[in-house]
């Protein structure tokens, strides 16, 4: 009697301190209850169809994966941390008489779901008008912190325009998750943007001041604060000690995959063009608010099957590509190299040092002319694939890299306007006016040319871009200019005619 009475009072003590409760069963409970959510993050991707002879990348993958992620977890969101309308080949070619200029990036990223991008710095490659109509047709949402229009010395947020509504692009993103009655999870996003591309319609507000005032604005709304950037690992880094409650960044700019931890901060990038993606999956406990993830980097590669909606507007793109290419060369996809070595024309080096991808299109240009020039002058900036390439090359890569194609000119130059040329193209690094040479080295305050100290009243022929001879990049560089002697054309059957062709011819030739 006496152990029934004692039982009894445990029981009765237990039910009024709601404390009676089975041990296994609490840490179900506890489990079930965490909210769970993945994140597919890319970064710089340029290119919607795959690379490097269609072993990695391409869009119709990067669908597959998507969808097999929504299968695992209905709460999956795309993003893109910046840079995605420009620079590509598909870019510049012209259809119904307007160059596409990112139009067909819009029409695969709208196909794909996409729920949210940063900018990055190559969207402000395109002129305002042709910005403004990518992000009409966007059905995807835009942030930046700091990136404003500016018109006549104004400054208003960017807008998407729709049937004359027009909607201000947001500083800062929230995503609200279902759980069930009463249980949401919002997810707010802040984003900034690396100054790097000064445009007149473009007004950069100070990265660092921009992002941690957004990020004071948002956090008091939503559970979980993550960042969406296009900014160097540098800059990152440093926000990642500004802002040390922000659990991931995930981050743009650079072209190689990274994962950097700075305190409890960690920073992801994916490789360009889709070469990988990062997968997050999230974990949120609602009573402790902690949040925990696991990153997996996937490389996107020909085990992973296209996506047959995707794939059928990537073909479609394509196939007006190739007809635009075949004009120029007759079989876009034969193989016409082979680099053992990583050929550099990433924008950076491209626009500041001598790369062995301006070797080779300079030397290609004197080959252009039977080696008869005393040296070959391209501009950094015409050379827009932002990449390397490695192993097997084909014309559609050449031409990539080099988009605007053009005619290689032969000019008679004054040795004084060389020396002012190459001083300038020296003095321009960084920029697009950046000089990638061949036959010119410069030892300590001398130039050489052809082997030879350069002489201020000899006469020197030129191998040169018919972009540099516009004075676009470089003022005094152009027809008008008393010391430029004379200007050969190519015909249309030489191989001067179009500097892709050349490089082409160069590579053929080289390979044999």
């Amino acid at each position: 009697m006496k152990k029934t009475t004692k039982f009894l009072l445990v029981l009765i003590i237990c039910f009024l301190s709601g404390r009676c409760v089975d041990k296994k069963k609490s840490s179900s409970e506890t489990s079930s209850n965490l909210f769970e959510f993945t994140i597919l993050q890319l970064n710089d991707v340029y290119e919607i169809a795959p690379i490097q002879n269609g072993n990695y990348g391409g869009m119709a993958r990067v669908e597959t994966i998507r969808k097999e992620l929504l299968k695992e977890n209905k709460n999956t969101l795309t993003v893109l941390a910046g840079d995605f309308l420009n620079p590509s080949l598909l870019g510049t070619i012209k259809v119904d008489g307007d160059r596409v200029r990112g139009k067909q990036m819009i029409e695969v990223m709208n196909a794909m779901n996409f729920d949210l991008v940063a900018f990055g710095n190559h969207e402000f490659d395109l002129s305002f008008s042709n910005l403004q109509k990518r992000i009409n047709e966007s059905n995807f949402d835009w942030i930046s912190s700091n990136v404003l229009h500016q018109i006549n010395g104004e400054k208003r947020k960017f807008c998407k325009e729709n049937n004359d509504v027009k909607t201000d692009i947001k500083e800062t993103f929230i995503k609200e998750f279902n759980f069930g009655e009463n249980q949401k999870l919002k997810i707010g996003f802040i984003s900034v943007c690396i100054p790097s591309n000064p445009k007149d319609y473009v007004f950069y507000g100070n990265i660092y001041d921009e992002i941690k005032r957004s990020y004071n604005t948002l956090k008091p709304k939503v559970d979980i604060v993550l960042g969406l950037t296009h900014l160097t690992i540098e800059q990152d880094k440093k926000i990642a000690l500004m802002l040390p409650d922000i659990p991931l960044i995930m981050g743009g700019h650079e072209h190689t995959n990274s994962h950097d931890r700075v305190g409890g901060v960690t920073i992801t990038k994916a490789d360009a063009n889709a070469k990988t993606a990062y997968i997050h999956r999230f974990k949120y406990d609602p009573n402790t608010r902690k949040v925990t993830f696991k990153s997996e980097l996937k490389e996107v590669n020909k085990g992973i099957a296209f996506d047959k909606e995707v794939n059928t507007i990537v073909n479609k793109w394509q196939n007006i590509l190739k007809t635009k290419i075949k004009e120029v060369v007759n079989n876009p996809e034969e193989i016409i190299y082979t680099a053992n070595d990583s050929l550099d024309a990433r924008d950076t080096p491209i626009r500041s040092v001598q790369t062995n991808m301006g070797d080779l299109i300079t030397k290609a240009m004197s080959f252009a002319y039977k080696d008869k020039v005393d040296c070959a002058l391209v501009n950094g900036g015409s050379i827009r694939i932002d990449d390397v390439l490695y192993g097997a090359i084909n014309a559609i890569d050449i031409f990539k890299v080099l988009p605007y194609g053009g005619p290689i000119l032969k000019v008679k130059l004054r040795g004084n306007l060389l020396l002012k040329v190459l001083n300038y193209g020296t003095n321009a690094s960084g920029t697009g006016a950046f000089l990638q040479k061949y036959n010119v080295k410069k030892k300590i305050d001398k130039w050489i040319v052809n082997n030879q100290e350069l002489i201020e009243d000899k006469e020197y022929l030129v191998a040169i871009s018919d972009y540099l001879l516009k004075g676009f990049d470089i003022p005094f560089l152009n027809s008008k200019n008393k010391n430029v002697l004379n200007i050969y054309r190519p015909q249309k059957e030489e191989m001067a005619t179009d500097i892709r062709k050349a490089v082409i011819m160069y590579l053929k030739n080289k390979r044999n």
